[in-house]
């Protein structure tokens, strides 16, 4: 059912806007089959270890009282997820044959390396930064909104130095650092967590790392291009 939208979606410009025949349809339906069995197979996968083992993971931090071990635990929790994503590693080597071919950096694969780590890098940093503030906010209890209206005005004020080759990168990072691997655990995390601590609440208080962890990027990887390209004055 929910991959049958996509398929009424292509089916219906292929056969009526198109009028051209699909192309490999053997090929086209082993995909859909595929993909199918892929994300029934990942679901499975999260209801049956991601969330429980993110969940059970807070709670014992919670039990433990020790701020500063959770804390830490939310870095290291974002910044490896992070790391792993399939789409940052895509992005961010398009992005450096770009900035080579634009004269930012060197071309040459060392150089195209060296840019390529160095935006994964800060962009998984800038995650993991992300998840250890939403946990110390789930711990204080203080309002998601101080971070959000923090977060999009240091956003706007940094896209204004920010050189032009590197906004769409940026702000495209918010996006792909919160895909399939990041958060699962990530929301986990923070109900759990809450569920844990006496007086949050899971609904208020559990969600919301997610925002924050699609925030930080984009200013991050800003400052990242300002690094490289210099500033847009």
């Amino acid at each position: 059912m929910d991959v049958f939208p996509i398929i009424l979606v292509i089916a219906f410009f292929q056969i009526l806007i198109i009028q051209k025949p699909f192309p490999n349809l053997d090929q086209i339906l082993l995909g859909v089959l595929l993909v199918v069995f892929g994300l029934f197979v990942f679901i499975l996968g999260l209801d049956s270890a991601l969330f429980p083992i993110g969940e059970k993971m807070a709670n014992e931090f919670a039990i433990k009282g020790n701020a500063l071990w959770i804390i830490l635990f939310g870095f290291a929790l974002g910044f490896s997820t992070t790391i792993a994503e399939p789409a940052l590693t895509v992005v961010a080597g398009k992005a450096g044959g770009l900035a080579a071919g634009a004269g930012a950096i060197q071309d040459n694969k060392e150089s195209i390396a060296s840019f390529v780590l160095g935006l994964r890098i800060t962009v998984a940093f800038s995650v993991g930064t992300a998840i250890a503030l939403g946990v110390l906010r789930i711990i204080r209890g203080w309002p998601l909104i101080w971070f959000i209206s923090g977060g999009y005005t240091l956003i706007v004020i940094t896209t204004f130095f920010a050189p032009p080759q590197i906004i769409g990168i940026a702000y495209d990072s918010g996006g792909i650092t919160t895909s399939t691997i990041t958060v699962p655990l990530v929301a986990a995390l923070g109900v759990g967590l809450a569920t844990a601590i006496r007086g949050r609440n899971p609904i208020l208080d559990g969600f919301g790392l997610i925002a924050l962890a699609s925030l930080n990027p984009i200013v991050f990887v800003l400052l990242y291009g300002i690094s490289v390209y210099g500033l847009n004055i």
